[in-house]
């Protein structure tokens, strides 16, 4: 498998698999990725941004995640909690796999591959959030070893759960 930049040519699978993953939340009854967020132009911006992945399983594209290294300016608060270091950190966003590629570990090849990326430009920490009822990302994120910090809230003031890995190297630990 190849993560690799996602292109324009990439943009109707991307969207298909978004869509499936929206569809998958509605009917768990999940807020999430509602309200036609994430759509098309979400995903160009994050292709004309540098933040756009695909996972590639056998040519096809069977996972799609932003990731980007300019800070979260949500992140700037985090409540009931505190991230695990104040270093430079990647943020993981629009996480979403394949309905036909879905239970064989997808989305953990996927965080393999990021912090392959992550370490490739020195970063050492990885962020991300997920909604309180999204049971399956969570689940998915703590057993790649990444741990709960705490609760922030977006910018339309959803709250979110915060997660943090360390993956290597020398890190600033803040005063856990």
């Amino acid at each position: 498998m190849e993560l690799r930049k996602s292109r324009e040519v990439d943009i109707d699978n991307i969207i298909k698999i978004i869509k499936q993953a929206q569809l998958a939340l509605k009917e768990q009854g999940i807020d999430q990725w509602q309200n036609n967020y994430p759509n098309k132009e979400t995903i160009i911006k994050d292709i004309q941004d540098d933040f756009a992945y695909v996972l590639l399983k056998d040519s096809n594209i069977v996972g799609t995640v932003a990731l980007s290294f300019d800070g979260e300016k949500t992140y700037e608060s985090i409540f009931e909690g505190q991230w695990i270091t104040d270093d430079k950190y990647a943020v993981i966003h629009r996480l979403a796999v394949d309905n036909a590629y879905k239970g064989i570990g997808i989305s953990s090849q996927i965080l393999k591959e990021i912090e392959q990326v992550c370490v490739s430009k020195k970063i050492n920490s990885i962020k991300v959030d997920t909604h309180e009822k999204n049971i399956a990302m969570q689940k998915m994120l703590k057993k790649n070893n990444f741990e709960y910090c705490g609760i922030i809230y977006l910018e339309d003031n959803s709250k979110r759960i915060a997660f943090e890995k360390i993956i290597g190297g020398k890190v600033n630990i803040g005063y856990r």
